[in-house]
């Protein structure tokens, strides 16, 4: 008997945390239980263990429509296909089975990852430099820089980065970490100042020849 209470005032209080993360009871668990989680990640302000995850409004939309897209699409899927591959028998032998389970782990820590992060994360719009409100000529995160070495075989030769997030990063694109080492070269300098950097070469100076924010 008493277990039977124990269980009701479990099922109550289950309902109740579905109800806040505005979620109905008849939703799966595996969903309710990581929007919960979202939900509950979205209303943390506790940065002192983590660091800040700087990131522009491009990458948070991205990395947010990423975890949702595992929540209510690839999570289910997956869900389903091992629930149909458990109840054809023996599961040692059932490669359904065994890929499925593997695949939920695979987006599980996919999901904690992506959790974390946007739960840290820090957007940090240029909107105001965009419209010219603010001044642009000088080197700040999300800002995309032209320049070109002084000096070397390089000299004259002109590059283009933009700095984002290091959930960004991509280099076949020019996008460049801020904490990279050409990014903290950058930051803060502006349009005509030389900086110096380092290179598997050794030390090169490069101008800044323009700053955009776009």
């Amino acid at each position: 008997m008493q277990k039977k209470k124990d269980l009701a005032l479990r099922l109550g209080l289950l309902n109740r945390l579905v109800r806040l993360a505005g979620i109905e009871p008849t939703t799966p668990w595996f969903v309710a239980k990581y929007s919960i989680q979202l939900s509950y990640s979205r209303n943390s302000h506790n940065y002192a263990m983590e660091e800040k995850n700087y990131i522009t409004p491009a990458g948070h939309a991205r990395l947010r429509a990423e975890l949702l897209q595992l929540l209510d699409v690839e999570r289910p899927e997956i869900v389903n296909v091992v629930h149909w591959a458990a109840s054809n028998g023996d599961r040692s032998e059932n490669g359904d089975y065994i890929y499925g389970k593997k695949r939920l782990r695979e987006i599980d820590r996919r999901i904690r990852f992506l959790n974390k992060r946007l739960e840290f994360a820090v957007v940090v719009d240029n909107a105001a430099r965009k419209a010219g409100e603010q001044e642009s000529d000088q080197v700040f995160f999300g800002a995309t820089v032209t320049y070109c070495a002084t000096s070397g075989p390089s000299k004259g030769k002109e590059e283009m980065i933009t700095i984002v997030g290091v959930d960004e990063v991509d280099l076949e694109q020019g996008h460049v970490s801020w904490v990279s080492p050409i990014a903290r070269a950058l930051i803060k300098a502006r349009i005509g100042d030389c900086v110096r950097i380092q290179t598997p070469t050794g030390p090169t100076e490069i101008e800044i020849l323009d700053v955009e924010y776009r």
